[in-house]
């Protein structure tokens, strides 16, 4: 499919390609086909120039947007493969990841350098830390360069003959996932895995030629652009989304659960058909997303090892009375079971070839807990959230969909230490804003009563922390969250005394 988006662009070079948004949310061309086509010549052009070849590595440090497509899609006709830098792992861990994948060259842009270097001190409190890519590698710049920032990356592009690569079990991606600073965890996807998944996805949104898409994701721009589809990349202030979905109207939006939740509280309307993924979409946040104006709500089961794996739209998801979290039937080409344990493995042609460093697999270990339900996913939790209470496995995916209420946002159910060796199992509820916390707790009277042995000890309304790039909940932060408030409750049952 990126073979396929490079004729797209040269065929119709004076079309929109990837839109931004004015404060009052006008529609704004940031590049058109054949600008960004230029730009990803400009690019192979002067990463071969710098002896990038095929089959060599290229750390790709550059926010999303024209550049970083157009730095992807010259990676892509060089036969290399790109090595994708996260700011917020924070500069040991990169360190230890890049030293795995050894670049030949780090691409950045001004941004990312800043952050690195002079910005350091500014970006901390955001959680973003870069080591000096200098250390990493040789350095370019894509983009305005700022002082102190390494050469440009620029070259003649029609004046050099660039490599053809038909290879498509050579390596294209290298997504950092996990792991440790002594054992970094890396998700290797080849040319042919990625472009299963890019067309899996181009199956299931079916974008319409000329009709604009919403969102920022490389799994969005690439299969929209094929299509014909412009890409407007999502405003970062909420106010300036809102307008901007209102102004644009998308035939398909993509964004995450945490910023559908903000647009919802804001008062945003959609348009079309809306998809979210990356963390858990419940069953109320699409009911709400379609009573906001969308035409379909589409929850998507994803990993970084294989995207997309299920999908489901929000009537499908209602009409689930089960147990656990419905995710949907598998896509076309993907394959699950569940392992003696009721470990979710998933396989299939757009599943990663293998963690660099290991071989190759053919089955994804999920990690999700899961049972199959006329050939659907119905996931139970993760394996590793295990709550041991009274020498009882309660499992929190099994339970927790039910606890999504109207009016409640998220729900987790956490294991608390107790001084016994066993655990408390308390249940954080975070409201929506504005909601009758005396509502909710009435609504949830009746999915608690119905969850029998996993029944909570403990219901505690407040916001749930979220984290990672994808902003999901975090567990851990859960945890110690309840813990503060069971305590302050019993100094408080102590002062009562």
């Amino acid at each position: 499919m990126l073979d396929a988006l490079t004729h797209t662009l040269r065929r119709r070079p004076e079309r929109p390609a990837v839109l931004g948004s004015t404060r009052t949310g006008a529609v704004r061309v940031k590049a058109t086909c054949g600008e960004l086509a230029d730009l990803a010549d400009c690019y192979a052009a002067a990463m071969l120039g710098r002896g990038v070849a095929p089959g060599g590595t290229v750390g790709v440090a550059v926010r999303p947007g024209p550049r970083a497509l157009a730095v992807m899609l010259a990676v892509h006709r060089l036969g290399a493969r790109a090595a994708v830098l996260d700011p917020g792992a924070g500069p040991d861990v990169l360190r230890a990841r890049l030293a795995l994948a050894r670049p030949d060259l780090v691409v950045a842009d001004a941004a990312a350098q800043a952050v690195a270097g002079w910005a350091r001190p500014l970006a901390g409190p955001l959680r973003l830390a870069l080591p000096d890519l200098a250390e990493l590698g040789p350095v370019a710049t894509v983009g305005p360069r700022l002082p102190g920032c390494a050469p440009a990356l620029d070259g003649p592009a029609r004046s050099v003959r660039l490599p053809r690569c038909m290879d498509e079990d050579r390596d294209a991606v290298i997504v950092f996932t996990s792991g440790t600073t002594a054992r970094p965890r890396a998700v290797v996807h080849t040319r042919s895995s990625l472009a299963a998944g890019m067309a899996t996805v181009a199956e299931l949104v079916q974008p319409q030629a000329g009709r604009p898409v919403l969102g920022g994701t490389f799994f969005v721009l690439v299969p929209s652009l094929a299509s014909g589809a412009p890409v407007a990349m999502p405003a970062r202030c909420l106010p300036v989304l809102s307008r901007q979905l209102h102004r644009l109207a998308p035939q398909a939006t993509y964004l995450t659960p945490p910023r559908l939740r903000e647009l919802l509280a804001d008062g945003g309307r959609f348009t079309g058909r809306v998809w979210t993924g990356s963390a858990p979409a419940s069953t109320e946040l699409l009911t709400r997303i379609k009573r906001a104006g969308a035409d379909e709500a589409w929850g998507v089961y994803a990993l970084t090892e294989l995207f997309p794996a299920a999908a489901i739209e929000q009537a499908d998801k209602a009409a689930f009375t089960g147990d656990g979290d419905l995710v949907g039937a598998p896509l076309a080409g993907v394959t699950a079971k569940t392992d003696t344990s009721g470990e979710l493995l998933l396989s299939g042609p757009a599943a990663r070839h293998r963690y660099l460093g290991d071989d190759p697999d053919p089955w994804v270990a999920t990690g999700d807990r899961a049972r199959l339900d006329e050939g659907r996913i119905v996931l139970e939790g993760r394996r590793k959230d295990m709550v041991l209470r009274r020498a009882e496995n309660i499992y929190p995916g099994l339970y927790e969909p039910a606890l999504h209420v109207p009016g409640v946002e998220l729900a987790l159910l956490v294991g608390i230490p107790t001084d016994d060796g066993d655990e408390r199992l308390v249940a954080v509820i975070q409201p929506g804003p504005g909601v009758d916390r005396t509502a909710v707790r009435a609504a949830l009277a009746g999915p608690l009563q119905r969850m029998g042995a996993a029944r909570p000890d403990a219901v505690l309304l407040a916001k749930i922390p979220l984290s990672g790039r994808s902003q999901k909940p975090d567990r851990a932060a859960t945890v110690r969250l309840a813990q503060r408030h069971l305590a302050q409750r019993r100094l408080a049952a102590v002062g009562r005394w």
